[in-house]
């Protein structure tokens, strides 16, 4: 079963920066693109960015573009979400998903894009981080 795990939430000042860390675990398949997404108290949830099963085509929100910058170590399984720049608008708790690119897909634009902000698109969710930005 395929778990996600982040990591790295916290408190910062606004206009600093973090860098939260979702790990994939049990799962031998490598194929799956990963997004973030954040709920702020009392709003929906939201996506902040996405990276690609293949070829680390990535995407953003309007309101991170240019501070936010999503990332991805294959060989430990590790997506980052680094973020800078942050502003009291930023404080929610941010979480991981994975999109399972089937196998009959990997070859096709399927592996090669990120579906920013699809929940229904993503089979497996992490349980969150909280990141509070303030003074």
């Amino acid at each position: 079963q395929l778990q996600l795990v982040e990591s790295g939430g916290g408190l910062v000042q606004p206009g600093g920066s973090l860098r939260v860390s979702c790990t994939v675990s049990g799962f031998t398949y490598d194929y799956y693109a990963i997004g973030w997404f954040r709920q702020a108290p009392g709003k929906e949830r939201e996506g902040v960015a996405c990276i690609s099963a293949r070829g680390g085509s990535t995407n953003d929100a309007d309101s991170v573009k240019g501070r936010f910058t999503i990332s991805r170590d294959s060989a430990k399984h590790t997506v980052y979400l680094q973020m800078d720049s942050l502003n009291a608008e930023d404080t929610a708790v941010y979480y991981c998903a994975a999109d399972i690119v089937p196998w009959s897909s990997i070859s096709t634009v399927r592996a090669m894009v990120c579906l920013l902000g699809r929940e229904d698109e993503y089979d497996y969710w992490g349980q969150g981080t909280q990141v509070t930005v303030s003074s």
